[in-house]
């Protein structure tokens, strides 16, 4: 997965225009600069839908400071990871120490010398981009290079969330390579691995919507989300799923059923309550995975959850 290249957002907090034009001019080349007055407007930005990457932050401002703006970003779960920069003329050892330990990462202290704001905002930069490259490494399967099981079950619990909170229909699939242990056997765990990567390939190719999911659940089995989705739609992709699969025409001389590789796949529908446990969909959709194999396999089988 390759993480695009883009400006990083950079908040600057400070109540003096003049600071504000003077450090938005210094970073408005090479970032995506968004400039507030107020610890209110800071707050307002950070809780937006498009958070900032970087705060620079002045401690002493009218109504609420600076001190006071990090205490609530850092006890709010959405931006408690964003790195803030003190702007500061307080310049103390007692004032910085009481930032750092309310949770900033640095200390920029008034007058600043341009030269020292660029390279320090760069080097917190450049931190966030490597967590952000190790956070989507740890939500990746290592060898289909698709999203794995934990990042299936962290979408699937706010999935669940949503639906619940909109009213609206969540599909839950499962699917399963026919006769893979036979696979494995005859053409060799290296080759079934290489069928593995086309066939995540296939199946992540297939979902089209940015809010749809597909993630490998562990050893030959997928799992995939359809959010918003009832059960006929839901039906329409998971055999276009399959057929795609079908098309691979990857030679399997040892499947029951065909001459080639197949899948079979499990669909449950559920419209979400408070009262609903959002674990039965997952459990009906391999149940319903089972009864995929036990009728002739190749084929999806679906049904909807009451709650």
């Amino acid at each position: 997965m390759v993480i695009e290249e883009k400006k990083a957002r950079i908040l600057i907090v400070d109540d003096e225009k003049m600071n504000l034009k003077v450090l938005a001019d210094l970073l408005k080349n090479e970032h995506s600069v968004i400039l507030a007055r107020s610890g209110a407007q800071a707050l307002k930005h950070a809780f937006g839908e498009n958070p900032p990457d970087l705060i620079l932050l002045d401690v002493m401002m009218p109504d609420m400071g600076g001190y006071e703006v990090i205490k609530c970003l850092k006890d709010n779960d959405r931006t408690n990871a964003i790195p803030v920069i003190f702007v500061t003329a307080l310049n103390s050892m007692e004032d910085e120490e009481h930032g750092l330990k309310l949770g900033a990462m640095d200390y920029i202290t008034k007058p600043f010398s341009p030269p020292i704001v660029e390279m320090r905002v760069r080097n917190h930069l450049r931190i966030v981009h490597q967590y952000r490259l190790l956070d989507q490494l740890a939500y990746l399967d290592g060898l289909t290079e698709i999203p794995n099981r934990r990042r299936f079950e962290e979408v699937f619990k706010n999935e669940c969330l949503r639906a619940i909170r909109n009213r609206s229909p969540l599909s839950i699939g499962m699917a399963d390579v026919d006769f893979f242990k036979q696979y494995n056997d005859h053409y060799g765990h290296a080759m079934g691995d290489r069928t593995l990567q086309a066939i995540a390939r296939v199946l992540h190719n297939s979902v089209k919507r940015p809010a749809d999911l597909v993630a490998r659940y562990g050893g030959e089995e997928f799992v995939m989300i359809f959010p918003d989705t009832d059960r006929d739609s839901a039906n329409l992709v998971a055999d276009r799923i399959r057929l795609s699969i079908e098309e691979l025409n990857i030679s399997h001389q040892y499947s029951g059923i065909a001459d080639h590789i197949t899948i079979s796949i499990g669909l449950a529908t559920a419209r979400l309550t408070n009262e609903f446990r959002p674990e039965s969909i997952l459990e009906k959709a391999d149940i319903n995975l089972y009864t995929a194999k036990q009728s002739g396999r190749n084929m999806v089988v679906s049904s909807l959850v009451s709650p």
